[in-house]
């Protein structure tokens, strides 16, 4: 999880659970080490800490203990604080799976702004990841078509187009390939022909 959802109440009751999670730091974090354990600097592991949280409020709601582990990553110029329930894990791994995190919302942005689901007709969670498949299974299937048809313009016209024909008996290369000439930019639309010749 980002920094920004921080809650030590809600974090403990993950530990708890026997889950773990692996989140960002504040820069404004409070923690007292306990003990330290070697790090592979090559790596871009900084440090790898054991203690629990200093103040009495995030002490009293995440009384356990934490592990901090620092990490530059080279490639953004940045130091990055990491904070686990995990002890046992390396601490190469709380930086990796941090990143694999960042990963999966690039994946939810770009089904967000490529697939439109506009909404969801069940929400249960088998219900929500059906959804998703079959939407991202619709979009690969237009990926295929199109670039097996050699279709001018974007793959997201190539989206409306159909969407806009859902029930047209016309062929569908003939269906795409009409509507993407129509869609020739050399043509001015708002010039109107006396004749047609």
């Amino acid at each position: 999880m980002d920094r920004g959802y921080i809650d030590w109440a809600r974090l403990f009751k993950i530990a708890s659970s026997g889950a773990f999670f692996v989140i960002r730091a504040k820069d404004n974090l409070r923690f007292t080490r306990y003990k330290s354990q070697p790090v592979d600097k090559s790596t871009g592991l900084r440090s790898n800490q054991i203690g629990k949280l200093s103040t009495l409020k995030s002490k009293g709601e995440f009384p356990t203990h934490l592990r901090r582990v620092r990490f530059y990553d080279e490639e953004k110029q940045k130091h990055l604080v990491f904070l686990t329930n995990n002890l046992q894990i390396p601490a190469l791994t709380v930086a990796k799976l941090y990143k694999k995190r960042w990963e999966i919302e690039l994946f939810f942005k770009w089904i967000k702004g490529n697939l439109e689901i506009k909404h969801y007709y069940g929400t249960s969670a088998n219900a929500v990841k059906t959804q998703i498949w079959i939407a991202v299974s619709l979009y690969l299937i237009v990926a295929i078509i199109q670039k097996n048809l050699k279709l001018p313009g974007s793959l997201r016209n190539t989206l409306q187009i159909l969407s806009v024909h859902p029930f047209d008996k016309t062929p569908l290369n003939e269906l795409l390939m009409t509507i993407s000439s129509q869609n020739d930019p050399e043509r001015n639309f708002n010039q109107l022909e006396m004749f047609n010749l």
